[in-house]
């Protein structure tokens, strides 16, 4: 590979692949220990696998925009392994499932995608969206009138904010704005640490 090849796949972005980044790290954090938590594991486990996927993926992957990440898919299967059998098995059955990923990629079995109906995808992803929501339930289950207000602000924020300028992405601004409120008015919700002991 050349040196321009390199330079036009690394630098032609900096700007766009620095915000996403920004994005991606912020919005993973809580995503990763949301999913330790619906696996039933210590949220140190998600947060480590996350950071380690995204090094490796940003070095070795071979699509731009692509975001590499814990997947509330591999969550929901993996519950019922870690209770049943330990921790250890967890570590065994992720690099078998990467090691199959890798093999479909080498015979190309991607093409086979075109035989699954629309509606089984579909289904899939409402179902494992549907699941996610309602593992998030307790978290809107309880507490203060200011959670459902932040909320809703963050919902606001994110499908309003592109109406003034899509110069920068409307989850970062979301996530900065909000914790900034939260942290400058010490407001009584639940933080990332209150989810784990990091």
């Amino acid at each position: 590979m050349n040196l321009q090849k390199l330079r036009q796949e690394w630098l032609s972005n900096v700007r766009g692949d620095l915000l996403a980044g920004i994005v991606v790290a912020l919005a993973l954090i809580p995503e990763a220990i949301a999913f330790s938590i619906i696996a039933g594991l210590d949220p140190k486990v998600g947060l480590y696998a996350s950071f380690c996927i995204a090094v490796v993926i940003s070095i070795t992957g071979g699509r731009p925009g692509m975001i590499s990440a814990a997947t509330g898919a591999m969550a929901l299967l993996m519950v019922t392994l870690v209770k049943e059998h330990g921790l250890q098995y967890l570590l065994a059955a992720t690099l078998l499932t990467g090691v199959l990923q890798i093999l479909a990629g080498a015979l190309r079995l991607g093409n086979l995608m075109r035989f699954v109906s629309r509606s089984v995808v579909t289904g899939f992803v409402n179902a494992l969206a549907i699941l996610i929501f309602l593992a998030q339930l307790p978290e809107l289950t309880n507490v203060t009138w200011v959670v459902y207000a932040m909320v809703a602000a963050g919902l606001a924020i994110i499908y309003l904010f592109p109406y003034l300028t899509k110069a920068v992405p409307s989850p970062l601004i979301c996530i900065v704005v909000l914790t900034g409120i939260s942290m400058a008015l010490k407001l009584d919700v639940r933080t990332v640490g209150d989810m784990g002991q990091l």
